[in-house]
């Protein structure tokens, strides 16, 4: 019988079905579009953009969002695709212009895409696609799996393009409605604050009073610590790029939503903070029983989880894409070590929001209210853990349980 890390290395060394390459003929900019499987028909996953991505890095998180789907529908493949070029330089939006150019014929017919690091979905990626004739950028698996009659599809496009963008009007969804906050800001930081709060219902314990570092300061990492601080957790430590804070009493809620509220370019803004060594330094000794890793891939080192271990750590809920610093694309050394001596709930469950809501958007007549589209990513994620919970009941090896769930549906 293989191992759970047998099938997934086997499912790592599966070469994926469609790579696009792609150089800018206007800057040193160069991308690709992995599409790890036509699985139903079509694909899905994000476009990011940072200095230093690599092929590998796009092929993992494609394969990473085919586990995803299995979870948050709908029954597809996995992709992604990705921009090796510094978001900071000005040329930023001429590069992205060529880039959906270059990458149209793909959304048109079997790939939709969406924002991820350093890509905004309503600012960018929506309008972008636009430009070059596509009504929403999820248009692709609308073709390509839905294949609907054109009556539908114009219907399916229109509750995609309405919710996705949807000004959060309930105040128990946002930190403020007059900031007219979107769903695509705070939804899938609410499905990794979710996962922590049914992990305490399933697996037993309390949320309320434990005790949060957050890694990162974007929408992810902001909205999970808005939704945990809202559940009664406390926010006690946040390192950032460049920055961070530290408070061993944990921000009270009214404070962490002031923080929220008052960051620019996705940074904490605040007269309070300490530079990143000194964060770092005293970060991962101070003791919390939370850990949401929401920044970029692979930046947990194992003296990390074993420095947070030692101070009282119980669960990481994994904001961001392949957290750990290992060579695997799923379950190398790093996550190992955690997954047996932590619960680490998974991305492909913890970061399953924004995939959850497209999915949920795809289904005909869709009530588009903040609360049917929260309370179904809510309902997705603790529908998962509890099929992982009836796998594995114990309190570690949850990773490890949730894989095989996932890879006997996209091995099948």
């Amino acid at each position: 019988m293989p191992t759970i890390k047998n099938r997934l290395t086997e499912f790592e060394q599966q070469k994926p079905e469609i790579t696009f390459s792609w150089k800018d003929p206007e800057s040193e900019a160069e991308g690709w579009v992995v599409i790890n499987s036509l699985r139903g028909g079509a694909a899905g996953g994000g476009t990011r953009m940072r200095p230093g991505l690599d092929r590998h890095e796009v092929e993992s998180l494609a394969k990473t969002m085919e586990i995803k789907f299995s979870v948050s529908g709908p029954p597809i493949g996995g992709a992604k695709s990705g921009i090796n070029f510094d978001p900071r330089d000005p040329r930023k939006q001429q590069v992205l212009k060529r880039w959906f150019q270059a990458v149209q014929p793909l959304l048109k017919h079997y790939y939709g895409t969406g924002g991820d690091l350093n890509i905004d979905e309503l600012s960018e990626v929506i309008p972008l696609t636009e430009d070059y004739g596509l009504w929403h950028p999820q248009e692709g698996i609308v073709n390509g799996h839905l294949r609907l009659p054109d009556a539908n599809k114009i219907k399916i496009l229109g509750q995609l393009r309405q919710g996705v963008s949807k000004i959060i009007e309930d105040p128990v969804y946002s930190p403020s409605v007059e900031k007219k906050l979107t769903i695509a800001d705070m939804i899938t930081g609410y499905g990794v604050a979710a996962a922590v709060r049914h992990y305490y219902q399933i697996w037993g314990g309390q949320l309320k009073g434990k005790r949060v570092i957050i890694q990162g300061w974007g929408n992810v990492a902001r909205g999970a610590a808005f939704y945990l601080s809202q559940a009664g957790a406390r926010i006690v430590g946040i390192i950032d790029i460049g920055s961070g804070l530290l408070n061993p009493d944990g921000f009270s809620h009214q404070q962490l939503t002031q923080l929220i509220l008052s960051t620019k370019d996705n940074r904490l803004a605040t007269d309070q903070q300490l530079d990143f060594n000194q964060i770092d330094e005293k970060i991962w000794d101070m003791g919390a029983e939370i850990f949401i890793p929401a920044a970029a891939s692979r930046l947990i080192e194992l003296e990390h989880i074993r420095r947070m271990s030692a101070a009282g750590l119980e669960i990481i809920s994994c904001g961001a894409n392949v957290p750990f610093k290992d060579q695997a694309i799923f379950y190398g050394p790093i996550a190992e070590e955690a997954d047996n001596h932590l619960s680490v709930i998974p991305d492909f469950i913890a970061n399953c929001g924004m995939a959850r809501v497209f999915a949920n958007l795809m289904n005909t007549n869709v009530a588009i209210t903040d609360e049917l589209l929260f309370k179904d990513v809510d309902q997705n994620i603790r529908s998962a853990l509890t099929r992982v919970y009836a796998a594995n009941s114990q309190s570690t090896g949850i990773t490890a349980a949730a894989y095989k769930i996932s890879l006997d549906t996209v091995m099948a």
